[in-house]
């Protein structure tokens, strides 16, 4: 089976190849590095030729509301559009869980914009709302960071390992369209600034941690309820008690 994964060569996306290539089938990892580019449309229609199954697992570049907005509903336009012409029988796409209670951040309202532009399309699909993935906690670390301290909300996640998302998501391509939403996340609740700083002083980043639950993720107010998954979700095998022992600083960019 041919699969085509935009935003192939990131975090995500080059674990899932790496995966359905190790099953046999013919998977394309499209990015503009490749020649593929799906804000402009640039090599949509070849790359899609023959295919059978696109996953999207592709990020905004710039997360400014304007330009986040303009990325997933252009994108997700012009990639809808030639798969209806390819004849793609499963559209995959990758979201977060809670993104319709975290409207008031301009990253979550284009990505809700993203699932209605899936679901209001003629293809077969299935929205994967996971939670977020271990490796973030420095980008979230980042965005609570004030000189020397670190703020952050007490408010609880369920974070997963980006290889148990690739597990998954490798399942989910080869099944059945849900025509729905699947939910993901790791095993363990754990509070977000415990888990950063677990993280950070791991690393050893001794920024000072401060709690407080008036700090918005990434432009929204949380509760406990906010991040975290439904029942019936599908869990990881990897715990963030152990991930966190063995963890690493971020690459330098």
């Amino acid at each position: 089976m041919k699969i085509v994964v935009i935003g192939g060569t990131g975090l995500i996306g080059s674990k899932l190849v790496k995966r359905l290539q190790v099953k046999g089938h013919e998977v394309i990892a499209a990015s503009p590095a490749s020649g593929v580019n799906t804000m402009t449309g640039e090599g949509l229609a070849a790359v899609l030729t023959g295919a059978q199954v696109v996953v999207d697992v592709a990020n905004s570049p710039s997360f400014g509301d304007k330009a986040v907005m303009e990325f997933f509903q252009t994108s997700g336009r012009n990639l809808l559009t030639a798969e209806a012409v390819a004849g793609v029988k499963h559209h995959v796409a990758l979201s977060v869980v809670g993104t319709e209670r975290l409207q008031d951040s301009g990253y979550f309202r284009a990505k809700l914009a993203q699932e209605k532009l899936i679901k209001d399309a003629s293809i077969p699909y299935t929205l994967v709302h996971s939670t977020q993935f271990f490796e973030f906690m420095f980008g979230i670390a980042q965005s609570g960071a004030q000189g020397d301290k670190v703020h952050l909300s007490p408010a609880l996640m369920q974070p997963i390992y980006s290889d148990d998302v690739a597990d998954a998501l490798t399942d989910l391509v080869l099944g059945s369209p849900a025509n729905g939403v699947v939910e993901i996340a790791g095993p363990e609740p754990i509070r977000i600034a415990d888990a950063v700083a677990s993280y950070l002083r791991q690393i050893g980043d001794g920024r000072e941690i401060v709690v407080d639950d008036k700090t918005r993720y990434f432009g929204a107010l949380l509760d406990d309820k906010t991040l975290m998954p439904a029942d019936g979700v599908q869990l990881g095998k990897t715990a963030f008690s152990e991930w966190v022992k063995t963890a690493t600083p971020p690459p330098a960019r």
